[in-house]
């Protein structure tokens, strides 16, 4: 940051009314605009001469000042001795006029849609400053935790979030965003890879290279969810920033997927077992499997099982039927949390679109169950403050001391607002107003909860290290830890006031990933899908309409939309609609053979 420096003596406001203030200033060089720390916002450059300190007063008039929230039509400043006052410039960029982000796309879209104000843009500073605190200049890589130099690639795809969002809201300019993007996506691209096949879930971010949970050289697996986030912000970021999009392209080049999506379209993650062999399990439970898979659908992977709900079951809560997975925990060996995050990121960077929607139709969401389940995750948590004074955002978090993360669930275990550890034990202390998760809530929900949300953990962060985790829910103070994936959330969150949903499919260049290797073996020894052939589908005119997985009737919050595939949601608010839902009607494919005629 480089400052101009002023010279003033003193200062008065002549008259409010008058609308005039008049600071007296010998002005010596040029102020850039900026902010005056802890006085004025200046909105436009201040151009003086050079003037002789001995010389008699001189003054200088500067257009539309704010001080201390008050407008005023110009400042007078004048001087006869020298008082040095420095201009930041980091400021120097209001958000009114960021004209940054996708143009030709609509601005419309669910809850909150605003420029940042001042106190917002300050949060976007704050939480841009984690990721200056804890950035690695060797590789590019962030911290997960604070100091400890460790990450994985959800923190990595949290990272990218911030970096994103602290560009479209002009908290770096486009040269640090560069060099960052340019340096991370060196590093992505040549990450030591688990058992040769795709991203160890835990890297050093000093080094690099691959390592087990204790931070020492090893590997420990790989995990289709942190890969799935990973991929969408992989997308994201080539989508908004096209001279990106060769080196972006890059990095699943190297990655095989044969083992981390199957036939049936489901997703599976892997682990080293005590004898050192490789098991792989399926991985994702409602709520994050659809999110990650959406991650894998954006890059042209066949996961239609993963992106359904099947199987769904519900609980009553405070009069809200809330949606769990139906997997048996006992049977499955893996447990069923409900929380915020899955469906949060999902709004704030899809709009709860499916992949496949080109539409940047922010006020539709194409992948309407996910919009309908979202309202309903809100909705149980504003019911919970209503019914018991309990302020509640609950998603999974770190925690200062044993057990270091817990799962703070709306419901998880047979039981409702379950906080647990990753060992099952129960952790009903360690229950929080998890801050992600607040200004998730606050940016997708226009409401007074969401109000009181916001405010509840708006001021919870260290100057220059970002926000803290969150805020106790037994008055045990806030979470003294910050991370890549909370500060990440809440830019992303901001972003998502100013444009929108974050994923804006608006380019039409050709893609490397989709052409590199067509029609040879390369691709399929990786199991990479071939985008450069177009199945062509048979059908039978006499074919039955499929019903939706989630049938009309559940859509409580979200008005359904019936297409030809999937139903979208429109009109999402956290009261239920009483209307009763639209009938889809029939309609014939687009083309159909003739009775007869045989399939090839």
């Amino acid at each position: 940051m480089s400052d101009k420096i002023c010279n003033l003596s003193m200062y008065r406001v002549r008259s409010a009314m008058m609308k005039t203030m008049i600071l007296k200033a010998n002005s010596a060089g040029t102020v850039a605009s900026g902010m005056l720390i802890g006085l004025l916002a200046l909105p436009a450059a201040l151009n003086a001469q050079d003037d002789n300190v001995e010389a008699a007063p001189q003054s200088v008039t500067i257009d539309n000042v704010t001080l201390n929230g008050a407008e005023y039509n110009s400042v007078t400043i004048w001087s006869e001795s020298p008082l040095m006052i420095e201009f930041d410039e980091t400021n120097r960029v209001r958000m009114g006029e960021c004209n940054r982000g996708p143009k030709n796309i609509s601005s419309a879209h669910f809850g909150r849609s605003a420029p940042l104000t001042d106190r917002e843009y300050q949060m976007a500073r704050t939480a841009w400053s984690y990721f200056d605190k804890y950035f690695q200049p060797d590789t590019g890589l962030v911290n997960a935790v604070g100091s400890y130099p460790s990450t994985t690639l959800w923190d990595t795809a949290s990272y990218i979030s911030a970096l994103v969002a602290a560009y479209e809201l002009c908290v770096i300019d486009k040269r640090e965003f560069d060099t960052r993007a340019t340096q991370l996506t060196n590093t992505l691209r040549n990450l030591d890879l688990y058992r040769g096949e795709a991203p160890n879930k835990v890297y050093n971010t000093k080094t690099g290279a691959k390592v087990n949970y204790a931070n020492e050289p090893g590997e420990v697996g790989m995990s289709a969810l942190d890969i799935g986030r990973m991929l969408v912000w992989l997308r994201i970021l080539k989508e908004r920033h096209p001279h990106l999009a060769n080196s972006v392209d890059n990095i699943p080049m190297r990655w095989n997927f044969c083992n981390l999506v199957n036939e049936d379209g489901r997703m599976f993650g892997a682990f080293t077992q005590g004898d050192g062999e490789t098991r792989y399990v399926q991985e994702g439970r409602l709520g994050y499997e659809e999110y990650a898979a959406k991650g894998f659908a954006l890059w042209g992977f066949d996961v239609a099982r993963a992106l359904s709900p099947e199987p769904v079951n519900y609980t009553m809560i405070y009069d809200v039927k809330v949606p769990y997975d139906g997997r048996d925990p006992r049977i499955f060996k893996n447990q069923n949390y409900v929380l915020t995050e899955g469906y949060i990121l999902d709004g704030l960077e899809m709009g709860w679109d499916l992949p496949t929607d080109r539409t940047n139709d922010g006020l539709t969401a194409s992948h309407g169950w996910r919009a309908e389940f979202a309202n309903r995750i809100y909705l149980v948590q504003q019911r919970r403050y209503e019914q018991t004074g309990i302020i509640t955002a609950r998603s999974e978090h770190q925690v200062n001391g044993k057990p270091y993360f817990v799962y703070d669930s709306i419901f998880a275990d047979g039981y409702p607002w379950n906080t647990l550890d990753p060992t099952g034990e129960y952790q009903p202390d360690r229950a929080a107003i998890a801050a992600k998760a607040a200004i998730g809530l606050w940016a997708l929900w226009d409401t007074d909860y969401t109000d009181l949300l916001f405010e509840s953990v708006a001021d919870l962060y260290e100057p220059d290290a970002g926000f803290y985790e969150g805020l106790y829910e037994n008055g045990n103070g806030y979470i003294p830890l910050q991370t890549a994936n909370n500060n990440g959330i809440i830019l992303a969150s901001l972003l998502y006031k100013v444009q929108g949903p974050i994923l804006q499919q608006v380019s039409d260049n050709t893609q490397y990933w989709n052409t590199a290797y067509a029609g040879t073996d390369l691709r399929d020894n990786k199991c990479h899908p071939r985008l450069m052939e177009e199945v062509v589908q048979c059908c039978s005119c006499a074919q039955d309409q499929i019903p939706p997985v989630i049938p009309l009737e559940e859509f409580l919050y979200c008005r359904a939309v019936p297409t030809e595939g999937e139903t979208a949601a429109t009109d999402c608010r956290p009261q239920k609609h009483n209307l009763a839902p639209p009938s889809p009607r029939k309609v014939l494919p687009q083309s159909c053979s003739a009775p007869g005629t045989a399939q090839p």
